[in-house]
């Protein structure tokens, strides 16, 4: 069984400068973290591999030199091989490049049986990566996987909470999960694996190692959102408080809320 496992590389904090001519976030200086969502998925292709040991965790990380951390991280925990996506033409890219650029990259390394994300990232929010990458692979995918486990050789049982009902679903592999944190909080990196990981070798991709190595289909250029505008949001300096009764209370807001028109 082969698992990819896609992860990135994300700022600790919200707050980070922006170019305001292209809307990306200035990483340089920001301190950094792997996004905990991916974490997520991390352990459930860790657990699965628990399950049947002869399974084999890659992981692919998009992103600047310093997102080989990410890599280093996952070793850590027990991802056997590590691959890094890095190229100065990569910058920039909105969900549709970065879907397209992770495609290319597993596709380059080989056939996987199962591709897990995490929800969403931290600083995009946008939760579209991982279904944008299933399109790009033509495999079934899911979201908001709680669970999952083998059926059949080929086939696995997903349990799926959406915001309406809860559902197991039957789906064929290859195929792309999203999970979610909740039920696969991320263990604690191994001491032991945690030495060994600094020795460990890391893959690059570029560009030129990709079967497209069409710069037009990659970062800013191969993107297809474009950003207008950037503002900060304006400081809220002070809240104003209502005390009384429920009735009270919602006369006041109501007042306020007026007051604000």
């Amino acid at each position: 069984m082969r698992i990819a496992v896609c992860m990135k590389q994300v700022p600790v904090r919200s707050q980070g400068d922006m170019d305001p001519e292209t809307g990306a976030i200035r990483r340089s200086g920001l301190r950094t973290m792997a996004n905990r969502y991916d974490l997520s998925a991390l352990e459930a292709a860790l657990r699965w591999k628990e399950a049947e040991p002869d399974s084999r965790i890659d992981v692919f990380t998009m992103g600047p030199v310093k997102a080989e951390e990410v890599l280093r991280l996952a070793f850590a925990m027990g991802a056997d091989h590590g691959y890094l996506i890095t190229d100065h033409a990569f910058g920039g890219a909105d969900v549709l490049a970065t879907s397209y650029t992770l495609s290319q990259a597993i596709r380059a390394v080989g056939n996987y049986d199962l591709i897990l994300c995490g929800r969403q990232t931290t600083d995009g929010d946008t939760a579209q990566v991982s279904g944008a990458l299933a399109q790009w692979l033509d495999i079934p995918h899911l979201n908001w996987v709680e669970r999952f486990e083998r059926r059949e050789p080929t086939m696995l049982t997903a349990e799926v909470h959406t915001e309406c009902e809860r559902m197991e679903i039957t789906i064929p592999m290859p195929c792309l999960l999203s999970v979610e944190a909740a039920q696969y909080q991320p263990r604690m990196p191994s001491l032991r694996l945690k030495i060994a990981a600094k020795k460990k070798p890391v893959c690059v991709l570029g560009r030129h190692q990709l079967a497209d190595s069409d710069e037009e289909h990659y970062g800013f250029k191969g993107s297809a959102t474009k950003v207008k505008k950037i503002y900060p949001p304006k400081p809220v300096e002070h809240q104003p408080v209502f005390e009384g009764s429920a009735e009270q209370a919602a006369q006041c807001i109501l007042n306020h809320w007026r007051e604000c028109r």
